[in-house]
């Protein structure tokens, strides 16, 4: 079921739009289909992640608050620089507390969250059949543990994850406000 919020007239354009959702959602996948159809840039969260953290998962051990901070806070410093030039820029990043969001948002109105819905049955099985991915399958339970949905105070944009890229994609795209204009 597709959870749609009507786009407000009033609302700034996005900036920067951060896809979250846990591990095996298709943040990397949905967000660069979704900047692509926008002609913004694309930027993976994983990629900031210091060489420390991607050992830590990578030997199945769940990050830290402490873990996270000081890439929560890079992934926050491009956002601005980006902007600050006047780009566009589609953030693939879990996401999962609200305080992750808060670090990342800063009380920004032009950076909006969307929010990649799906069961732990069906990202379970896309996670088991992924190649090469340095988050083991194993820890899919402790990023539903962790996972603190997006309340509506946050504007999120909630997209069910149960049907094709392209449909995601247009599905996110018809809830922002004015997508793709300057």
């Amino acid at each position: 079921m597709r959870c749609r919020r009507t786009p407000v007239a009033h609302e700034p354009i996005p900036q920067a739009l951060i896809v979250m959702g846990v591990s095996g959602s298709g943040k990397s996948t949905v967000g660069e289909a979704l900047a692509q159809r926008l002609g913004w840039r694309y930027e993976d969260g994983d990629d900031y992640h210091p060489a420390a953290n991607v050992a830590k998962m990578s030997a199945g051990h769940p990050l830290t608050d402490d873990d996270r901070w000081p890439w929560l806070q890079a992934i926050a410093a491009e956002i601005d620089s980006v902007t600050a030039e006047g780009g566009r820029v589609v953030f693939g990043c879990s996401a999962l507390k609200r305080a992750y969001r808060d670090v990342l948002v800063h009380g920004r109105d032009d950076v909006r969250i969307i929010y990649l819905d799906g069961s732990r049955e069906l990202i379970g099985a896309r996670m088991a059949a992924r190649k090469n991915h340095f988050m083991p399958a194993g820890l899919l339970d402790s990023q539903f543990a962790t996972l603190e949905r997006p309340g509506p105070d946050e504007r999120p944009i909630v997209a069910s994850i149960d049907a094709p890229v392209e449909a995601i994609v247009d599905d996110i795209v018809r809830q922002l406000p004015n997508p793709g204009s300057d």
